[in-house]
């Protein structure tokens, strides 16, 4: 038999994928059908590959697979997807319009798939796993969970892909972080300031600014908000990482941020990891330490706000029972 060519198996791959575009759902069979394609096990390789990929839905009926277009064609590059499958994964060996920074620059980061952008943070595969066959594996393991990916550790993402060093586990997670901080800041935005002038303020402003501390569970962080004369935020600072306790928390440290921030008082917020916000003698003892040192400053301590799950308690509140 005659070698194929790449002409040949460009045509092929055309052929398949020219049929299922003019479908919404569709079956391997019927693709094979419309296509002219002589070997069933080439259509069925295809469509399994986009449903792995998250391009396609599979369901099965009976003992016949069904597939839908989880991602509308117009939505992915058909001409780039038939290129990899040819010339393979490499990005090097991609056709430069159709690599993911290529791509971004041209089309936005908004048009990019998942494993796209992964992959131009993993930025470098290794030999028989490219960067973007890595992103890929990774898109393909949080599934509609992407939130998840935040509380992966190094190790886990090496499981899911070797591809995945020390280097581009950092680049991931800085990616993470700073796509949260302005989703933050975007949803602060459209929201009217809140004045914190009672107890109950301040828990259902911590509880929606600091949500973050009781989803993440992991250790205890300490921040403070300071606040204008009439009682608005100006800006949040995280202090601490760790156990709370007066060592850690220096009026130094809470005081300086104020000063900076030109602020008449400050707000003190910490997570419990446990989840159970009940306050601890050492949360008293520290918010005691604090408001000594912001009246000799001038610089009032309206409250201490404790985190824990999906709750919050307000140390001002109970002290006044």
């Amino acid at each position: 038999m005659a070698e194929t060519t790449v002409e040949e198996r460009r045509a092929r791959y055309e052929r398949v994928l020219g049929a299922a575009t003019q479908l919404d759902q569709f079956t391997a069979s019927e693709i094979q059908r419309q296509s002219f394609e002589a070997r069933p096990t080439f259509v069925s390789r295809i469509l399994n590959q986009l449903a792995a990929e998250g391009v396609l839905q599979e369901s099965v009926e009976g003992t016949t697979s069904q597939f839908r277009w989880k991602r509308r064609p117009e939505q992915f590059s058909i001409e780039g997807w038939i290129e990899r499958q040819i010339c393979g994964k490499q990005i090097t060996q991609t056709p430069m319009a159709e690599r993911p920074r290529e791509r971004l620059m041209r089309c936005g980061a908004e048009n990019l798939r998942t494993a796209e952008l992964l992959a131009i943070l993993i930025r470098t595969g290794r030999k028989g796993e490219s960067a973007l066959e890595a992103g890929e594996r990774i898109a393909n393991r949080a599934g509609e969970r992407l939130d998840a990916m935040r509380g992966w550790s190094a190790a886990e993402y090496k499981e899911v892909s070797r591809v995945v060093s020390d280097t581009a586990f950092c680049q991931i997670m800085a990616g993470i972080e700073l796509g949260r901080r302005v989703a933050e800041a975007m949803g602060a935005d459209r929201e009217p300031p809140m004045k914190i002038n009672s107890s109950l303020a301040a828990i259902d402003y911590c509880c929606r600014t600091f949500a973050r501390l009781a989803v993440d569970r992991r250790q205890e962080e300490f921040h403070i908000v300071t606040l204008d004369t009439k009682l608005f935020p100006i800006r949040t600072h995280q202090i601490t990482i760790g156990t709370l306790d007066a060592s850690l928390v220096h009026p130094r440290e809470v005081f300086r941020a104020a000063i900076r921030d030109a602020a008449s008082s400050v707000l003190l917020v910490h997570n419990h990891p446990s989840g159970d916000p009940t306050p601890s003698r050492e949360d008293f003892e520290v918010t005691q330490t604090l408001e000594t040192a912001g009246k000799i400053l001038g610089i009032h301590v309206i409250d201490h706000i404790v985190v824990g799950g999906s709750t919050a308690v307000s140390i001002g509140q109970l002290r006044s029972r």
